[in-house]
């Protein structure tokens, strides 16, 4: 059972990460991973599904947060894209999560921290990717948008997180969208994708985590939505120049913490 303590910190951390998220047009959840599993000592697996909880619960308000600059029918207009990585992500997510449950905690924790440093790249070198046209056309791309979502589901269920990292890049290099659509569109791959995921995660004694720490969860899901909507407030206000490689050093690092989990 948390306690009071517990709970003030849980919403502090959850606004901070929102903020973080926010600003980036993510949920935050890469960040909150490592917090659940540092500085509240949950257990990889049950971080995970932890994490996932309060990331299905930023997702699903972060596309109405984002519908006055990115209207749903733009979102929906795109739905040929959505479908594709839908077509490997909800397969990948499937799997994912039945491998998490699998794994031996400390395998667990080292796989953590490889994807960890993965999205730490790619937040320096490909958050802020442009292109001008598709890398791909007709069935390449089609056959390369289900390879891309089958690895992003199955990386997103092994975290708990929605994939936008992963995601975002995807759809601004392979086809060809803006960056401000391409936030809508991954957040629109991510919900049925974080939901597979999560039912299987429901089929595993340790999703009773919940249950057993349900305040805990409602407490920093609230406070990473609060952060999520004063990220988007403040995101004309920072520079990602200076905010991805810094963000990116605190994952670094989170890295070597959650790794050396792997040993206890």
């Amino acid at each position: 059972m948390r306690t009071l303590r517990d709970r003030i910190a849980a919403f502090g951390g959850g606004a901070l990460i929102g903020t973080l998220g926010g600003l980036l047009g993510l949920g935050g959840a890469e960040f909150r991973l490592p917090l659940l599993i540092g500085a509240f000592g949950f257990g990889a697996l049950d971080a995970i599904i932890l994490n996932k909880a309060m990331s299905l619960v930023v997702v699903a308000t972060a596309l109405p947060f984002r519908a006055a600059i990115v209207p749903f029918t733009d979102v929906v207009s795109h739905w040929p894209v959505i479908v594709n990585l839908l077509a490997g992500s909800l397969l990948g997510a499937w799997l994912g999560a039945g491998w998490a449950t699998r794994l031996k905690s400390q395998t667990l924790y080292r796989v953590i921290a490889t994807l960890l440093v993965l999205i730490a790249a790619i937040l320096v070198f490909g958050h802020d990717a442009r292109s001008s046209s598709a890398l791909l056309a007709g069935p390449a791309q089609l056959m390369a948008g289900v390879v891309a979502g089958f690895a992003i589901g199955v990386a997103a269920s092994l975290m708990g997180v929605a994939g936008g990292e992963l995601l975002i890049p995807t759809l601004v290099l392979l086809y060809g969208a803006d960056m401000k659509l391409a936030g809508s569109l991954s957040l629109a791959v991510s919900l049925p994708t974080m939901i597979v995921g999560f039912a299987r995660y429901s089929q595993d004694r340790a999703f009773l985590v919940l249950w057993r720490n349900r305040l805990f969860v409602v407490t920093m899901a609230i406070g990473s939505i609060v952060g999520t909507f004063i990220g988007g407030l403040l995101l004309g206000y920072v520079s990602s120049a200076i905010l991805l490689p810094a963000l990116a050093l605190i994952l670094a690092i989170s890295a070597v913490k959650v790794w050396r989990h792997a040993r206890h």
